[in-house]
C-alpha cells in the first residue's frame, strides 16, 4: 500500500469513527440535527422489530424523544473495527448505554450492552451511514443510590461542551455538534 493510500485509509477510518462518536453525542445531548447528520438520506436503521425498523433519521427522532422521559443517559462506544473497500465500508462498535429513571420514588438504572453493525458509503466526499443493525447482547435494570446530585451537564445546547467545541473550526462539510459551520 502506498503512503497516499495508507493516509486515505486512515482518514476514512477516522471519519467513520468520528461519526459513530457523534451518534452517541447526539442522543446524549438530544441533538437531533447532529444525529441526522451521520445518515445518508436513504439510510436504514434496524434496532429490532420491538424497538425500531425504518429510516435512519427516524431512529434519532425516536431515541431523543424517549430520552426526554429519563433523568440522565450516557452512551459509551468502544472496540470500533472498520473494514474499508473504496467508497464503502463496514464497521462494528460496542456501545454501553446507561439511563437513569425514577418510578414510584425509586431511582433505577437501565444498562444496555449492544453492538452497532454498520454499513457506510462515501458520497460526494462525505461518509454517511446507509444501514445500521443493532444487536443487543444483554441488559439490566437495577435500583441505585445517587452519590450526589449532578447539575452541570445538560441534555441540550446549553451543555458546556457546545461552547468549547464551537470555538474550533472544522473543515468537514457536515454539521459540527449541531451547529452549522461558521456559526
Amino acid at each position: 500500500m502506498s503512503a497516499a493510500a495508507a493516509l486515505t485509509a486512515l482518514a476514512d477510518r477516522t471519519a467513520i469513527t468520528d461519526l459513530i462518536y457523534r451518534y452517541c453525542r447526539s442522543v446524549d445531548r438530544l441533538d437531533v440535527p447532529l444525529g441526522h447528520s451521520i445518515w445518508h438520506e436513504d439510510g436504514w436503521a434496524d434496532y429490532g422489530a420491538d424497538v425500531y425498523q425504518g429510516p435512519g433519521k427516524g431512529v434519532i427522532d425516536l431515541i431523543c424523544a424517549q430520552h426526554l422521559h429519563t433523568l440522565h443517559h450516557s452512551h459509551q462506544v468502544s472496540n470500533i473495527v472498520v473494514a474499508l473497500d473504496g467508497d464503502r465500508a463496514g464497521s462494528e462498535a460496542y456501545c454501553t448505554a446507561s439511563l437513569r429513571i425514577e418510578r414510584d420514588g425509586v431511582l433505577r438504572q437501565m444498562t444496555i450492552w449492544n453492538r452497532y453493525i454498520d454499513q457506510w458509503e462515501k458520497r460526494a466526499s462525505r461518509w454517511g451511514l446507509v444501514k445500521r443493525l443493532t444487536i443487543r447482547d444483554f441488559d439490566e435494570v437495577r435500583e441505585v443510590s445517587e452519590m450526589q446530585r449532578h447539575d452541570l451537564a445538560t441534555r441540550d445546547r446549553t451543555d458546556p461542551s457546545y461552547e468549547v467545541l464551537g470555538r474550533y473550526p472544522e473543515a468537514a462539510d457536515h454539521m459540527l455538534y449541531g451547529m452549522e459551520k461558521g456559526s
